[in-house]
């Protein structure tokens, strides 16, 4: 079961979860449900070698890669700077290179740099 906090009002701990907040069945006082701390921003983005990324980090393309919408392919070695990650989706960062710009690319194509 997991651990239901005291009342922050009256300090008792005859509590309860109820839908999306706690009650307190003494006083009556009810408050929300915050997320747990450790489960905030816990996404890790990873590049191919497993090192973690972050934002602005500096990256190396590993492969030869097409470009959507473009006739310029991507070649092995192009370095992408200043990478942005992609809120909620730890396989994808976005960035630009020197030819392309606005490119949404896998962390399995990049290293660190």
């Amino acid at each position: 079961m997991p651990d239901i906090p005291a009342c922050t009002q009256c300090g008792l701990e005859n509590t309860y979860p109820d839908g999306d907040h706690y009650v307190c069945a003494d006083c009556g006082h009810e408050w929300p449900i915050t997320p747990d701390a450790n489960t905030a921003d816990t996404m890790v983005v990873k590049d191919a070698n497993g090192n973690t990324l972050n934002e602005g980090d500096t990256v190396t393309v590993i492969k030869d890669l097409k470009v959507k919408g473009s006739s310029i392919p991507l070649k092995q070695g192009t370095v992408i700077r200043n990478i942005r990650l992609v809120e909620g989706d730890p396989e994808n960062i976005e960035g630009s290179s020197d030819k392309i710009k606005g490119l949404v690319l896998k962390t399995c194509f990049l290293k660190k740099a």
